[in-house]
């Protein structure tokens, strides 16, 4: 393992996420703040509470997940068809550097900006919001086998995408959607029973869901469930990012 290079490409992803504080930590903050105002301070204090946990407290894990979920995409597919696009990937495929260091490089890069910001999201919704993390252990392991699956997933994204329009149609139009959709708002408990079980096949639940109980020890399905189907997704990015280098899929322009 040529841990030089996975240092390289790391440690690069990583500097150009400080050059571009305002894009890559601030927007995703501020945006996930005004949220925080509206629903939790405004809204949520005037609602009632939800399994023994006030609205705001309640929303603080749906929104930070929601914000791990996109930026983690984001952030991953960015960071590799960029190169593709600029054409300076070829100094990276010229190099000896193999395709599970390249995918360590970029994926860990962005795995590591999702985590970052999941703890400055956390951290600043206590100026909004009073909440309590029961299981903290558990949170950061949730928070950083979400962030790594979905860097994975942003990976692929990143290197199926051949323009800007691909690079944003999967995150806009079938994550965020199903962020929205997966309880990050509400407990699918208030839901009529047929569509507590249509949104049972929504994948972002069983995130939403595991991450929630780590707070507040209360969740909508099983956090052993949670945790497998966490796992299982993880499992399948892998599986496809071989599938990709295995077929002798290229990394160019």
């Amino acid at each position: 393992m040529n841990w030089h290079a996975i240092k390289a490409i790391y440690a690069f992803e990583l500097a150009r996420t400080w050059r571009t504080l305002l894009q890559s930590i601030a927007a995703p903050v501020i945006s996930t703040s005004l949220y925080f105002i509206v629903f939790g301070s405004a809204i949520g204090s005037r609602m009632a509470q939800i399994d023994g946990v006030s609205y705001g407290a309640f929303i603080v894990p749906g929104l930070a997940m929601l914000a791990i979920l996109t930026e983690s995409i984001s952030n991953a597919s960015f960071g590799i068809y960029m190169p593709k696009f600029s054409g300076t990937i070829y100094e990276v495929l010229s190099a000896p550097v193999s395709a599970a260091e390249i995918v360590i490089g970029y994926v860990g890069a962005a795995a590591t900006k999702s985590v970052i910001l999941g703890t400055i999201i956390l951290v600043t919704a206590r100026l909004f919001v009073d909440y309590s993390i029961l299981h903290p252990v558990w949170m950061a392991a949730f928070l950083v086998l979400t962030s790594v699956t979905f860097s994975l997933f942003g990976f692929i994204i990143g290197v199926w995408a051949d323009g800007f329009e691909k690079l944003q149609i999967v995150p806009i139009m079938i994550v965020t959607p199903l962020a929205f959709l997966g309880g990050s708002f509400y407990s699918i408990s208030m839901l009529p029973p047929l569509w507590q079980t249509i949104t049972l096949f929504n994948p972002v639940v069983y995130l939403v869901s595991g991450f929630r109980w780590s707070f507040y020890g209360v969740a909508d399905v099983s956090v052993t469930l949670s945790l497998g189907m966490t796992a299982l997704f993880l499992v399948l990015c892998l599986a496809a990012v071989w599938l990709i280098f295995r077929t002798g899929y290229k990394l160019k322009a």
